[in-house]
């Protein structure tokens, strides 16, 4: 049996009642095997990014303990889309569900399936401020203080709701 690793998930939808395909998916996620749900944020609104032709998010984060190895988590989190009838149209287009491996551990991936710390994440509000509201203190692998990246990301139109 392995060690368990503490993850953080992103979540975002903005098809088919965003507010529920979120809450829904928090509660999947403390279903997944081997996987305990410890944490999860409030819901936010979020301007979408890349084409602004789509309505706004709904985001969340959710803090995981689980002993399933990366990969064997990030199929867990597709399955989990697909359940929600997710279709890949276009890039950062609009979505019924979508799961992000934010952090998994300390541990820094990079496969062509996985990429942790998620690329992005740095620079996105919609997961900074909900992962700081569930995780304060957070340092990232690096040692990067989440705080410090919550000072360069301001909420901007973010809105919990």
């Amino acid at each position: 049996m392995s060690t368990p690793v503490r993850c953080f998930i992103g979540l975002g939808s903005n098809l088919e009642n965003p507010i529920e395909q979120v809450s829904s998916a928090i509660e999947e996620l403390a279903a997944l095997p081997e996987t305990q749900l410890l944490n999860a944020s409030s819901l936010y609104r979020s301007a979408p990014v890349g084409p602004q032709d789509q309505p706004d998010f709904i985001n969340a984060v959710a803090e995981l303990e689980t002993q399933l190895e990366a990969h064997a988590l990030l199929d867990q989190l597709q399955a989990l889309e697909q359940k929600h009838q997710r279709i890949r149209e276009r890039h950062w287009g609009p979505r019924t569900l979508d799961l992000d491996l934010l952090l998994y551990g300390e541990q820094h991936i990079d496969t062509e399936r996985l990429r942790v710390p998620h690329p992005f994440m740095r620079e996105r509000s919609f997961v900074l401020h909900p992962l700081a509201e569930i995780c304060p203190d957070l340092r990232l692998p690096d040692g990067e203080p989440l705080a410090s990246l919550i000072m360069e990301n301001p909420m901007g139109s973010l809105a919990k709701i």
